[in-house]
This record gives C-alpha cells, structure tokens and sequence, in this order.
C-alpha cells in the first residue's frame, strides 16, 4: 500500500533570503510533525523598507506521511 501523506499550509519569514525562510519553515514544522517529503512554494514575497529588502516571505504547503 502506498503512503498517505497530509498537507499543511505554512507561512515563513527570514532576513536573509526566500531559501532561508523555507528552510525555517521546514525546521518549525518538524518539530511538531515527522515524515515531512516536500515543500511547494506558492508564493515568495519581499518586505520593503528604504528602497530595501528587509524580510524574505513564503506562503508554502509542506507535506507529510500520516501515520
């Protein structure tokens, strides 16, 4: 029989960079739930302070194996 997975919809923010706040996103989730297989991104998004980026945004889906 093949895995069933679950989805959760996450939101993550990091000063760095889109690549750091998935990578937050992943590590948050995984504190609370195990077998995490991906992540899809759906939407990045940037806060602008001073003609600067000052926030990296995602809007993602992280799925994982139910039990």
């Amino acid at each position: 029989m093949s895995d069933m997975l679950k989805v959760i919809e996450v939101l993550a923010e990091s000063d760095k960079s889109w690549e750091d706040a998935a990578s937050q996103a992943i590590a948050q989730a995984a504190k609370s739930v195990h077998g995490i297989k991906s992540l899809y991104i759906q939407e990045m998004e940037a806060k602008v302070e001073d003609n600067k980026i000052t926030k990296f945004r995602i809007n993602g889906k992280i799925s994982f194996v139910l039990d």
